[in-house]
């Protein structure tokens, strides 16, 4: 008897217990092997995967560090009129059109709420609105898939670019959102944006989008101020405050912008816009890797699972919630507490919005790096002529 219920646990596999409380795994990576070996279709199969998101940092790696990109790029070796950038999105596409592809069977089952990949408009266009949307509306026709994302990040320039897109019918994912102010811009965006699309007549059911709220560089941020501040204070309650935060701001941040969500997609204004068959913007949990080793490698999944999310973790941290994650009803849970965390900062007169703003130029800056580095990493594959290593069967 024992003996079946320890089998039945093993036999559960925690990622598949997400979507019970109504949240979905996307995987945050991408590489040809991943599509080509069938680890792609198993995901899909055995871990209830979802969806997926790339980024320049992790395309990037993918070519830097593997021969899955040699033939593509020596076959473009002629071509003169290419630069690195054309190069780039020649393989990305491919990939992104072959994923999408592979998670069609998802995006058709769950009548177009899941099943899409995204792809990032360049790093340098962070800031610069006109050239988001002309970007963002080249590489929507050009992978030419209804279960593509385009990733354009939260910034003042990329919110209105955002909104736009949106009111034309793409599908948009807003990237690199940390603070909550911005995440309410960014939501109020959509909905207006729903609001411009009804008027021109477009399906609103075929439009989708998530809000790419990042993790865990809260708590990167946060505690090393709070580290800091260690060092030099000699008050025993200040030490006791500023100790209650380490590990427990970003959670309690993102758990405040989840009821934010909860309220902004409720009401009449979106009840109008639901009946016409809109879609919320769901929250996506980005950067749910654990940094700090002292923290439980899957923290920041098992603590942010509630309805109407995403959840979209790397390989290594997906692995470890397969091998030893728990699932409950995380993110509604002591909403209070998370209140008190957020109170205690500013208590402490850490200020929110410098913390915020700092992250998202700081992740503007090692995307645009990422990106520096992808089109050397392209530009020196491209001109190598060494044999790839023939794989054993």
């Amino acid at each position: 008897m024992a003996t079946g219920i320890i089998e039945t646990a093993k036999a559960t596999n925690p990622l598949k217990d997400l979507l019970k409380y109504g949240q979905s795994v996307w995987l945050d990576y991408i590489r040809r092997n991943l599509l080509t070996s069938g680890e792609l279709k198993r995901l899909i199969e055995e871990d209830g995967l979802r969806g997926m998101t790339s980024n320049p940092a992790i395309f990037e790696k993918a070519i830097a560090d593997s021969t899955d990109y040699n033939d593509i790029l020596r076959s473009l070796q002629s071509r003169t009129d290419l630069d690195a950038k054309a190069r780039y999105e020649i393989l990305a596409i491919r990939d992104i059109q072959d994923a999408a592809d592979a998670l069609r069977p998802v995006y058709d089952s769950s009548k177009r709420r899941d099943g899409y990949v995204s792809l990032e408009v360049s790093p340098y266009l962070a800031r610069d609105t006109q050239g988001t949307l002309e970007e963002a509306r080249r590489l929507w026709k050009t992978v030419n898939r209804e279960n593509v994302m385009i990733k354009v990040p939260g910034t003042a320039q990329g919110i209105p670019a955002f909104q736009q897109l949106i009111s034309e019918g793409i599908n948009i994912n807003v990237t690199l959102l940390f603070s909550q102010d911005v995440y309410k811009q960014v939501a109020e965006a959509y909905i207006a944006a729903l609001e411009q699309a009804a008027s021109r007549g477009l399906d609103l059911s075929k439009i989708a989008s998530v809000a790419s709220f990042f993790v865990s560089r809260i708590d990167n941020s946060i505690d090393a101020t709070v580290s800091e501040r260690l060092k030099n204070s000699k008050d025993p309650r200040e030490q006791e405050q500023l100790k209650s935060l380490l590990g427990k701001v970003a959670i309690a941040n993102a758990k405040q912008t989840y009821a934010k969500y909860q309220n902004i997609f409720s009401g009449d204004r979106w009840q109008a816009l639901a009946s016409k068959g809109a879609q919320t913007q769901r929250v996506l949990w980005a950067s749910t890797s654990t940094k700090n080793p002292k923290y439980r490698d899957v923290l920041y999944v098992e603590e942010l699972i509630g309805p109407d999310t995403v959840n979209t973790i790397p390989p290594a941290t997906l692995d470890a919630f397969r091998d030893h994650g728990h699932a409950r009803a995380s993110l509604t849970e002591d909403v209070e507490g998370a209140n008190r965390v957020m109170e205690t900062v500013t208590k402490l007169g850490i200020s929110m919005k410098e913390v915020t703003d700092k992250l998202t130029d700081d992740g503007v800056r090692l995307f645009a790096e990422a990106f520096d580095k992808l089109l050397e990493a392209v530009e020196k594959n491209s001109k190598s002529r060494v044999t790839p290593k023939v794989r054993q069967p």
